[in-house]
């Protein structure tokens, strides 16, 4: 048997996610498996580092596969681009050590989320953007930002109430004017079931002048979801990377 480690990029906009589903063929994880295992005439599952909803977006997105031997990876990355639809690219497999698997072992993640503030959403890039229109206080973004990084219970800040463990860690949250787009980017050691859409619509909602910079760390505090802010749109976010010891 032989592990090998995925690198997959995606536009999510088609998919109802990653997670395969019965009732539709449209999720990643479901067109991956499929796609794979009619290249090597056996089932293979492909082990995700992670769920994404639909209409999110990936460009680096990991996944662990275990096969029965060894293969010719460049010969495999060429069947796959010929078979799997245009908006699905493996674009690396390399060979790992068994017992590796892309979401237990992982230590990390970064994601990306792309604000367009103009009145109208851009025509070419409105799939991979949230539309938020109006001006945006970024310096009170930042300093609420500030609140979020660290060591928290962020148990207010996910959509799921069955998580074992609401306590994450966030490395840096770095929010960027480009233009008319707000970029803000997330680095931590994971996330929970909407929590960066979560913790995006609530800084915008402070940088709109909708809600208090101390109200969000009142929103950790309490715990509760009715006072984090609004869960912003799939379009706009992306997994860049998932990291590895």
């Amino acid at each position: 048997m032989r592990t090998y480690k995925l690198t997959i990029a995606y536009d999510g906009s088609r998919y109802q996610g990653w997670q395969r589903q019965p009732s539709t063929d449209l999720t990643i994880q479901g067109t991956l498996e499929k796609t794979i295992s009619g290249i090597l005439g056996y089932d293979v599952e492909v082990q995700g580092s992670g769920r994404t909803d639909g209409g999110v977006h990936a460009k680096g997105q990991t996944a662990s596969i275990v096969l029965r031997g060894k293969i010719e990876e460049a010969q495999f990355l060429s069947e796959c681009a010929k078979r799997l639809p245009e908006d699905i690219c493996i674009w690396k497999i390399e060979l790992v050590k068994n017992g590796f698997h892309a979401r237990h072992s992982a230590r990390g993640k970064c994601y990306v989320y792309t604000v367009d503030t103009r009145e109208k959403a851009d025509v070419f890039s409105r799939k991979y953007t949230g539309h938020y229109p109006g001006e945006l206080d970024v310096s009170a973004m930042g300093k609420a930002a500030g609140i979020l990084v660290g060591a928290h219970d962020f148990a207010g800040f996910t959509d799921r109430k069955d998580e074992k463990s609401t306590i994450r860690r966030i490395y840096d949250i770095m929010i960027e004017r480009q233009g008319e787009k707000v970029v803000i980017t997330y680095r931590g050691s994971g996330f929970m079931y909407h929590m960066v859409r979560i913790l995006t619509g609530t800084l915008l909602e402070v940088g709109s002048g909708m809600r208090s910079i101390e109200s969000v760390g009142a929103a950790l505090e309490s715990k509760v979801r009715a006072d984090a802010g609004f869960l912003a749109q799939a379009s706009g976010l992306t997994l860049r990377e998932v990291y590895y010891h």
